[in-house]
This record gives C-alpha cells, sequence and structure tokens, in this order.
C-alpha cells in the first residue's frame, strides 16, 4: 500500500521505521522546514527528517500546505492510499483530507476524546493521571475531533515524566499505527464518533504554565514538574531570581505558609497548600549549575522567613 507519512518531532519517527519494517512503501515524507536551533542559530533538521533521509525515503518541506498548489500537486501525483500524521504540527487542509481513499489516520497520544491538543503527555501527568494511551483516529477538519479507529492504554508510573513516557508511548503508537494499517486495508475497522460531551483540552504550552503557584497542594505541584520537562519546565524565584525545580517529593501534614522555606537536617522543604510540603530534591537557580536540595542547604544558608515566589 502506497502512503504519505506527515510527520515532525521525535516522538513520530518511531511510526515511520515501523511502517517502513512493515512493508508499505512510503513514496514522500513530508516534515517541517529546518529551523534555526541551538546557540549558533544554524538550521537543524527535524528527527523525521533525519530519519527519512537515513531510510533512503523522499523529504518535502513546504513552508505551507493549504493553498500550496506545488505541493497538491506532488500528493496527488503519488496518489496515497492513505496518509499518516504524526505530530506534523500543520493543519491538514480539506482538499488532502479528500485525497487519499483511507483518509489521514492520526496516531493521537491520549484516549481521545481526553486531552485533545498540542501537549497529552504533558498535560496528562500534570493533572495526575495514572493510565493513558494512544488513539489512531481520522482526521477531519476539527482539533482532534476525529472519528476513532483503535486505542490503547499505558499506564503512568508514579515517577514517570513528560520525559520518561513519551518514548514509551511513541514505540507503542509505532505498533498501534501499524495494525491500525492492516485493519484498515482489510475494511475490519469501524470508525466510531467522539463523545464531545467527554472531552477535555491539552493546549500548546506555555512558559507561564510552568509558574509554580503554591496555594496548589504538593501533589499538584509535584505532578506539574513531572508533566512540564523538559518545558517549560516548573519555576519561580528566590532571592530576585529564577529557580527551577527539576525534581521533588510531595509530604503531608507540613504546617508551612505556601512558599515558606525550612530545612530539617539537609532536606530543603517548601509549603504548599492544603498542609502539605515539597521536598525539593533537585534544582537550580538562574545563572548557576543544577545542584541538590542538600548542596543548596549548604550553599545559601537560608534565613528565617525566606521564601519561594513573589
Amino acid at each position: 500500500m502506497d502512503l504519505v507519512f506527515c510527520g515532525t518531532p521525535r516522538f513520530a519517527v518511531p511510526t515511520l521505521e515501523a511502517t517502513v519494517r512493515a512493508g508499505y512503501r512510503v513514496r514522500l515524507v513530508v516534515t517541517q522546514p529546518d529551523r534555526p536551533s541551538g546557540r549558533g542559530q544554524g538550521l537543524a533538521a527535524s528527527p523525521v527528517k533525519q530519519a527519512a533521509l537515513s531510510l533512503g525515503l523522499p523529504v518535502l518541506q513546504p513552508e505551507t500546505i493549504k493553498k500550496n498548489e506545488e505541493f497538491r500537486g506532488r500528493l496527488e501525483a503519488v496518489s496515497p492510499r492513505v496518509i499518516v500524521v504524526v505530530g506534523y504540527g500543520r493543519l491538514i487542509p480539506p482538499w488532502m483530507l479528500q485525497l487519499p481513499p483511507l483518509g489521514n489516520v492520526n496516531l493521537h497520544a491520549s484516549l481521545l476524546p481526553k486531552y485533545r491538543g498540542a501537549a497529552p503527555i504533558q498535560w496528562a501527568i500534570a493533572y495526575g493521571e495514572t493510565v493513558t494511551g494512544n488513539t489512531t483516529m481520522l482526521i477531519n477538519e476539527g482539533l482532534d475531533t476525529g472519528d476513532l479507529l483503535l486505542q490503547e492504554e499505558i499506564g503512568i508510573a508514579p515517577d514517570d515524566t513528560a520525559v520518561t513516557l513519551a518514548p514509551r508511548m511513541a514505540e507503542a503508537g509505532a505498533r498501534l499505527m501499524v495494525e491500525t494499517l492492516r485493519r484498515l486495508e482489510a475494511g475490519e475497522i469501524r470508525p466510531t464518533p467522539q463523545d464531545d460531551s467527554q472531552a477535555s483540552l491539552a493546549p500548546l504550552l506555555e512558559k507561564q504554565d510552568g509558574r509554580i503557584d503554591f496555594q496548589r497542594t504538593a501533589r499538584e505541584i509535584y505532578n506539574r514538574i513531572r508533566g512540564f520537562q523538559p518545558w517549560p519546565g516548573a519555576h519561580t524565584t528566590f532571592r530576585g531570581k529564577s529557580l527551577t525545580l527539576h525534581a521533588a517529593f510531595p509530604l503531608k501534614n507540613h504546617r508551612l505558609p505556601p512558599g515558606g522555606l525550612t530545612v530539617h537536617g539537609e532536606r530543603l522543604l517548601a509549603g504548599c497548600g492544603a498542609g502539605t510540603a515539597l521536598e525539593i530534591r533537585e534544582l537550580q537557580l538562574e545563572g548557576k549549575k543544577r545542584t541538590t536540595g542538600a548542596e543548596f542547604v549548604r550553599g545559601y544558608h537560608l534565613k528565617p522567613g525566606e521564601t519561594l515566589g513573589p
């Protein structure tokens, strides 16, 4: 079966590789243009482009696709039976939705209709979910609102972060996509409409999402620290400088004011809402190296009444 693959991030690479291993003819890989990256701001290829070139696949990187007649002509010439979309980063226009007989099949990293949007893995962890999963669906003109094809649950461990969970979900999603393509081609899947009443959103993360509100409980803050790695991170301020919390652990029954700091031995504790506290285990002050809570305690000699945050 001829297909076109549209994707950009590292999360999409296992699916591209799996479709090739499964024997599908990937006639074209569509990905975002090379973007400036790193301190030197040199142009860097997307992970999907790098994988496609290593597999010897043709790559196309249009700046826009909605009214791009050259791009449309290229896809029509390929005439794929299906278009696979994983984290491409562009809205798929109506003409592209109508092109392949089997539709545009998307891999989404949540159990839709929960967590529609650009950051489902991060928000699932941030909201304290213990189970998430992957969904394959037929793309329509809405935001992750298309008919469901297959779903698979994946557990979230108590210490999982977005960094540790995403690779597991990517590998599982690749297997799910191959099974979806096989069963779709054989006519063994009946697309199922989503229940919009059960929908929730997982919007693109912004810097402000990582700002720690110490009125939240320690468990809520802990989940956001896990979910918002590596970006935007969980950040606050200390002595007028930005402070990022990399690792912490929630504690109950600690009567500290929200944001208030105290030291138990060499353990650094911060007060949170509802009589809870965070043990801060790894942190990084603006302009300094990442350090442990114990090293921070030894180095900064906290004064009585010092706090985190504004």
